[in-house]
């Protein structure tokens, strides 16, 4: 498969991933999580209950999403070094591990 095919199937990939998130989102949202949150706070603070509903439902999304794109990156022999590998690794090593390793 050339490089070119692979590009486009990994935007269409992450496309794919994008709606999926979009989904996880709307069926919290019609399951009415968001509702029964903003219903546990003081109606003073029903905007404060909303956007930590929020958070609480789209954690496991996200989670979700970051594992797919890195399944999409494997699968289609993506090679990179993402931005939260050198937070947690020196840089150096990391890029050298990543040159030596075999493909």
């Amino acid at each position: 498969m050339s490089n070119a095919n692979n590009k486009i199937i990994h935007h269409l990939a992450v496309a794919v991933g994008f709606i999926g998130l979009l989904a996880w989102f709307y069926a919290g949202r019609q399951l009415g999580f968001l509702d029964w949150i903003t219903l546990q706070m003081p109606a003073k603070y029903a905007g404060s209950g909303l956007m930590l509903g929020i958070m609480i439902l789209m954690t496991p999304g996200f989670f979700i999403w970051a594992r797919y794109n890195r399944w999409v990156e494997k699968r289609l022999q993506i090679k990179g070094i993402y931005y939260e590998d050198s937070y947690y690794k020196d840089d150096e090593k990391l890029k050298q591990a990543k040159r030596n390793k075999p493909s």
